[in-house]
């Protein structure tokens, strides 16, 4: 089973400094239809203006997984960590018992353009943790990159949930292919692009949740950048 959530249908909210957009029920933003699937609790794209971001604020007991597509974003947290973020760049914070932190675009005349994800975690009450990788885009090419994994197997980050993320670059006319376990399920959203996922045309901020099937099947309508959710 196929369901659509389409880019044009999610929560958005223009703050001037901030472009974003919500897929699941997210601060002012509330839609009982779309608060969660499975442990995937948010998935926000975000346009933050140069110069501005997001002040000092708390998290507790959440996987949080940014990955920027353009510009560059500084993070600060209570753990120590100083680091700037670039494109093509994979951020992990485990929140666990309690962090704060900071997200800032450094640049004083380009936005950046991003991804910020988080995740129900398995366990509570974690000792707070952080990592940031780039991964080699040659091996996503026409092909699944392994991101974020529980075991952080293939080098991957590691997540505190039964869940892998992938991300791929599909050229046009190219077919990627995925496996779906018994009791899996699937998020399909797509960063850049259009695809068809499973005969259904998707484009650039549309996801699509997968359920009750064996395997999906993605077709690059143009070159695409997709990301994968496998989930318990």
């Amino acid at each position: 089973m196929i369901q659509v959530r389409r880019s044009n249908e999610r929560g958005h909210a223009d703050h001037g400094w901030l472009d974003t957009y919500h897929t699941f029920s997210f601060a002012s933003y509330r839609d009982p239809a779309h608060t969660r699937f499975r442990s995937l609790r948010v998935m926000n794209e975000d346009t933050i203006a140069p110069g501005q971001g997001f002040g000092t604020h708390p998290h507790q007991d959440m996987e949080i997984v940014t990955y920027v597509l353009k510009g560059a974003l500084e993070h600060r947290d209570s753990m120590g960590n100083g680091e700037v973020l670039r494109a093509g760049e994979f951020q992990r914070m485990s929140a666990g018992t309690g962090i704060t932190h900071s997200e800032l675009n450094p640049s004083s005349d380009q936005p950046a353009h991003l991804y910020q994800i988080w995740l129900f975690p398995k366990t509570k009450g974690i000792t707070p943790s952080y990592e940031q990788r780039r991964f080699d885009p040659d091996g996503r090419r026409n092909r699944w990159q392994l991101v974020a994994s529980p075991d952080a197997t293939e080098d991957s980050l590691a997540i505190h949930q039964d869940a892998h993320i992938f991300l791929a670059d599909l050229d046009s006319g190219e077919i990627l292919t995925h496996p779906l376990s018994p009791n899996r399920y699937a998020w399909v959203q797509i960063l850049r692009g259009t695809v068809s996922v499973d005969g259904t045309e998707l484009s650039a901020g549309d996801g699509v949740a997968i359920s009750s099937q064996n395997d999906l099947r993605i077709h690059g309508k143009t070159p695409s950048e997709i990301m994968l959710f496998d989930l318990a």
